[in-house]
């Protein structure tokens, strides 16, 4: 009998420590981020964890080894993780009169600040969601701009606040809104509009997010040192408990909601996180039902984030799914889904 080499038995080792950390990554969604702020950040590494164990996999597998078993058990147990983070197919169905489409984007308001060099970020803005035409429309950071001329839409909330320069939420239907109202967050500039509106014969009501952002940039140049590195481990953990928090008082809402809902907007957090399970609750997420790739929805260079969302009840299906990575006009992409309330209908 062959003697095992150092090598593998280092690299196995290795192996055994990866599959206990990505298990404890499994449980990141059921514990609180206050209570667990360190490993509420380890959330962000489960997708590098689950690489990590298909790599092993591979390797035990050429080298025709039994130890391919522990990471096949990982993988295994964590298929639904994969799924949130990668779809190997995309679902496009037949279109029907009674279907609807919705856009959400955070438009980083409309490139106030000139983070974009273009000078006309607003009206390329305008022509993407005027070429998609969605029937409902939640917009995150946003602004008011007269360059921005949305005419599809009949029907519209918009809540801003600020001094000269403004910004807040909007969201926009070519079908009537019957209510509308905010979820405000304590000690926080962020917050969540909802708007009921009648589509069909039902009533459905639209929750748009928007919840603490990270404050991390996309374009990363100077070295991650130490220091740099404690500093942005603490800011993650403090917005994340800083969400964990926004995340239960929308749940708290979902209480007095009679109507079936969805819920759309930016998230600022993975579909791995404690702050996701608890706004997702029992609904399914469009990517999952329909998406295809990695559905990133944060221009990131060094990781594919999916950070923007749509969430919706079991009766309302998911026909159709697209995050636009070709359009970089903002920090996020726009997410786009086309959906049916189906045979199950709600009274008003």
């Amino acid at each position: 009998m062959q003697q095992e080499s150092w090598i593998s038995k280092i690299a196995f080792f290795f192996n055994k420590v990866l599959a206990l950390l990505t298990i404890s990554a499994y449980l990141l969604p059921f514990l609180s981020p206050k209570l667990f702020p360190f490993l509420s950040v380890l959330t962000l590494s489960l997708p590098f964890f689950l690489f990590l164990n298909f790599g092993f996999f591979i390797i035990w597998v050429l080298q025709l080894k039994k130890k391919f078993l522990l990471s096949a058990f990982i993988l295994l147990i964590g298929i639904t993780f994969i799924n949130k983070f990668y779809k190997f197919s995309e679902i496009k169905t037949v279109e029907e009169s009674t279907d609807f489409t919705l856009m959400s984007f955070n438009v980083r308001l409309f490139n106030l600040y000139e983070w974009l060099p273009a000078k006309d970020i607003p009206e390329q803005i305008t022509k993407v969601i005027q070429n998609y035409n969605p029937d409902i429309l939640c917009l995150q950071e946003y602004s008011p701009n007269e360059d921005v001329r949305l005419r599809n839409f009949t029907y519209k909330y918009i809540k801003v606040e600020g001094g000269k320069n403004k910004y807040g939420q909007a969201i926009f239907s070519k079908y009537k809104i019957i209510n509308k109202g905010e979820i405000n967050f304590p000690n926080s500039t962020n917050n969540v509009i909802y708007a009921d509106i009648i589509q069909n014969i039902d009533t459905i009501r639209v929750y748009s997010m928007h919840l603490q952002s990270i404050r991390i940039s996309t374009d990363i140049h100077e070295k991650i040192d130490e220091n740099k590195s404690k500093f942005i481990f603490k800011r993650i953990s403090a917005a994340f408990k800083e969400q964990q928090l926004q995340s239960e008082l929308i749940q708290e809402h979902y209480k007095n909601c009679k109507y079936p809902k969805i819920v759309c907007g930016d998230m600022n957090n993975s579909a791995f996180s404690y702050v996701y399970s608890t706004i997702k609750e029992d609904m399914k997420d469009a990517f999952e039902q329909a998406g295809t790739g990695f559905g990133a929805s944060y221009n990131f260079k060094f990781y594919p984030a999916r950070i923007d969302y749509v969430f919706v009840e079991d009766n309302i299906k998911v026909k159709e799914f697209k995050t636009d990575d070709t359009v970089e006009l903002s920090d996020h992409f726009p997410v786009h889904t086309r959906l049916n309330m189906g045979s199950k209908k709600i009274n008003n």
